[in-house]
């Protein structure tokens, strides 16, 4: 990860300045959009903040949370200010995602599951369910996965029973896919099958509406799968790194999905400071952005990205955009907050 770099600058020379965004070869047009808020810095003054998720409040969308990981230390939860409202301490989380209205022992919750890399040599998932008026999280149980380094996760709900999966993919390039059983108080999950890409891979996002399973491999691009668990487990192309629209390492995944098979796929386009878009359907090159300009700082050597449409209130009418900030120094990295309609104007795409 890149940023290890650009910390040590931060931590070895009082002054040093944040690497400066490199324009993409071929768009000149990449879109700056001002970051509208920001996180309080995570605990650990290292590479350590890592991937955030979103959970939206339908019945008062300003009073939202949005969850980010400190890989070194534990799980944090923050309001739409970027005021952290708790810490749960956890070891090493990496990715993390969630999912709400799941029936857990006869009652509702809002599951949140992260890679776990506590032991790297053994995969894991850790499992919390979010109070969300309380905006904490409570350790539920950690489910074993199986040999390997749990480096990237995402979860997918079928739409046609609701059944809920996770996919975890292992730093070699396996991914796992396991099956949950949450008919009793504790949720326990078992691997259904496995696929593989060739090298280093991480991040990970699946559509709900779609049944697609979306894999960032760094240095490559980003594949498609079909996320039925009785489905094939070839790899299917869906972007190349080319290093005009997306450059290496490609990093977070998020959704923009609407309509039957409409939206597009974020991916964090770590080497040159961006984030690149693609129609989920055809995968055609729909334009490009970096949070920057605003006054607050920008980002910069992006890990984690997400990426939730619907109203936030009158910050984010449309949708809320979030990203790890890999360069936050002087302070410890965290993540900003930016506004789909924003994006949107910017690139003159469908919302």
């Amino acid at each position: 990860m890149r940023a290890a770099l650009s910390l040590a600058c931060a931590l070895s020379v009082a002054g040093c300045s944040p690497q400066s965004p490199q324009p993409a070869i071929d768009a000149p047009n990449t879109a700056e959009i001002a970051a509208k808020a920001e996180t309080q810095p995570v605990a650990t003054l290292d590479d350590a903040a890592d991937d955030p998720a979103i959970w939206r409040n339908a019945a008062n969308p300003t009073k939202s949370l949005v969850i980010g990981t400190d890989k070194k230390a534990g799980i944090h939860v923050y309001n739409l200010a970027g005021k952290q409202i708790s810490f749960t301490p956890s070891p090493r989380p990496n990715n993390v995602d969630l999912r709400d209205g799941i029936m857990l022992g006869g009652s509702q919750v809002v599951l949140v599951a992260a890679s776990d890399r506590a032991d790297l040599k053994n995969a894991k998932i850790a499992l919390f369910r979010l109070d969300t008026a309380a905006g904490k999280l409570a350790p539920i149980a950690a489910t074993p996965v199986g040999a390997g380094e749990a480096y990237g996760l995402c979860l997918w709900r079928r739409a046609s029973d609701a059944a809920l999966f996770a996919f975890v993919v292992m730093k070699d390039g396996r991914i796992d896919q396991l099956a949950f059983d949450l008919s009793g108080t504790k949720p326990t999950a078992k691997v259904v099958r496995s696929m593989k890409l060739a090298t280093q891979s991480e991040g990970c996002v699946a559509d709900d509406r779609t049944g697609i399973l979306y894999v960032a491999e760094e240095d490559v691009g980003v594949w498609t799968f079909d996320a039925d668990p009785s489905g094939p487990t070839a790899a299917k192309s869906f972007v190349k790194v080319d290093k005009k629209q997306l450059f290496d390492d490609a990093e977070g995944l998020a959704l923009a999905s609407r309509g039957k098979d409409g939206g597009y796929l974020v991916v964090s386009s770590q080497g040159d400071n961006a984030y690149s878009l693609y129609t989920l359907l055809e995968g055609r090159f729909a334009g490009r952005f970096r949070l920057n300009g605003g006054a607050i700082d920008g980002t910069q050597e992006t890990d984690g990205i997400e990426l939730l449409l619907g109203d936030f209130g009158p910050e984010y009418p449309t949708g809320l955009f979030v990203a790890q900030d890999g360069d936050n120094s002087p302070d410890a990295q965290n993540f900003k907050y930016g506004s789909w309609a924003d994006v949107v104007k910017a690139l003159k795409i469908g919302d």
